[in-house]
């Protein structure tokens, strides 16, 4: 009990710490972090439009009953379960170059659960109807209902990829040597759940029989394959940004090892699509409408037709990009690579996914579905909620894994803040 009392004094102070650290910055740093939360603001203004006026402010209607926002919902998910890619290397394989950042790869994947769950509390129209979903409190009809499933793995890969990287933090802020008997399960439990939310929002789907287009057994592996492209190709991204723009050295060797798993992953992706549409056009039964609507059209209907072949053409193009070495470990060819897999995989898992299996819906209607202005700005503002939350994360974490920031400096009296 005094130790647990210990912790959370520690944890205190800590916090009251990095108040002061986020507070202060560049130019550039404020600029970027006031540039945010306008965007936030107007994002807000939109969505307490919509939350007045009901999900008739936007375009979706009863045939098309899910878009932009579970779009990027889905996507996210993919994003946040791809920090797995970073806990394997560096804390069962000890490879040092991944060891240094993988605090950073996690404190990305708790940004981008949020950024998830904020999706779809705004897909859910009334936000005082939240409460049912809450443990204890409201209805959540576990086990049966997967919506329950999901809340409970969400909100738990959330709570891991918070505790693991402060846990960290903190005991280096201190300069002490975590206890790996207690954070060490909480790794291990970390790499089964960033498999298990994205399996559980496969499943999501996958429970709709209504739905032929998404009803195929191989949508969870296709949701992981194309998690761990997109993922860790923003995450190389960001890195190369953070090194740039701080003191914390992180080496080529990480970024090109990381580009390998995409290459792997990529290779896994195009070939479960590949014999996905193989099984849909091979077989010709009536249940291949969605996919036709996709990539061809249906009855003068082609909205989504030139958005998947341009994500197609990008990903069988970055997947070439990452396969040859020569290209995967040259930082220009890389980058690009990364951004084509970044938009190609969003337009493939978001609104290539989500859309066409409502179309057409199970009484042959087709409805052409387009966001709106309040989508697009309410999605903005989630974005910029992510980011933001990610960069003041960063503001406290670098510091720390570079040294700068420490409790030894604080009691010196020694330290100052850098204007980052």
């Amino acid at each position: 009990m005094e130790r647990l009392e210990g912790l959370l004094k520690e944890t205190w102070h800590f916090y009251k710490k990095t108040l002061g650290l986020v507070s202060r910055g560049s130019k550039i740093y404020y600029a970027w972090c006031f540039s945010l939360l306008a965007i936030i603001i107007v994002g807000f203004i939109f969505y307490w439009e919509q939350h007045e006026m009901g999900l008739i402010e936007t375009n979706m209607t009863d045939q098309v009953s899910w878009g932009l926002y579970i779009a990027n919902f889905t996507y996210l998910v993919g994003m946040a379960a791809a920090a797995v890619l970073l806990v394997i290397p560096s804390y069962i394989y000890q490879f040092k170059p991944i060891k240094e950042i993988v605090v950073l790869g996690e404190l990305f994947a708790a940004s981008c659960m949020v950024m998830a769950i904020l999706f779809v509390m705004v897909d859910l129209g009334r936000l005082d109807r939240v409460w049912h979903m809450l443990p204890f409190v409201g209805s959540m009809n576990f086990p049966a209902s997967l919506l329950a499933w999901d809340v409970l793995a969400l909100n738990g890969y959330l709570f891991l990829n918070l505790l693991i990287p402060i846990y960290l933090l903190v005991k280096s802020y201190y300069g002490k040597e975590p206890n790996w008997k207690f954070i060490l399960p909480f790794i291990l439990l970390s790499i089964p759940w960033a498999v298990g939310i994205h399996t559980v929002t496969a499943f999501l789907y996958n429970g709709l029989a209504a739905r032929p287009f998404w009803n195929a057994s191989i949508l969870a592996p296709r949701f992981l394959a194309s998690a761990f492209c997109s993922g860790p190709a923003i995450i190389i991204i960001i890195f190369q940004i953070i090194r740039r723009v701080s003191a914390i050295k992180i080496e080529d060797k990480a970024l090109f090892k990381v580009a390998e798993l995409i290459a792997y992953s990529m290779f896994l992706n195009l070939f479960l699509l590949g014999a996905e549409i193989f099984k849909e056009y091979y077989s010709g039964t009536v249940h291949m409408a969605s996919f036709k609507y996709l990539f061809e059209g249906l009855h003068h209907h082609n909205e989504l037709v030139p958005w998947i072949w341009t994500a197609m053409a990008m990903n069988v193009t970055a997947f070439i990009l990452f396969l040859v070495p020569s290209t995967r470990k040259r930082l220009s060819t890389l980058n690009l690579g990364c951004l084509l897999v970044i938009v190609g995989v969003w337009i493939e898992k978001g609104p290539g996914f989500v859309i066409p299996g409502f179309v057409p819906d199970p009484l042959g209607e087709i409805y052409e579905y387009v966001p709106n202005l309040v989508e697009l700005m309410v999605s903005f503002g989630i974005w910029a909620t992510g980011l933001l939350i990610f960069t003041l994360l960063m503001k406290v974490a670098i510091p720390i894994e570079t040294g700068e920031f420490s409790h030894t400096e604080y009691e010196k009296g020694t330290y100052t803040f850098k204007r980052h």
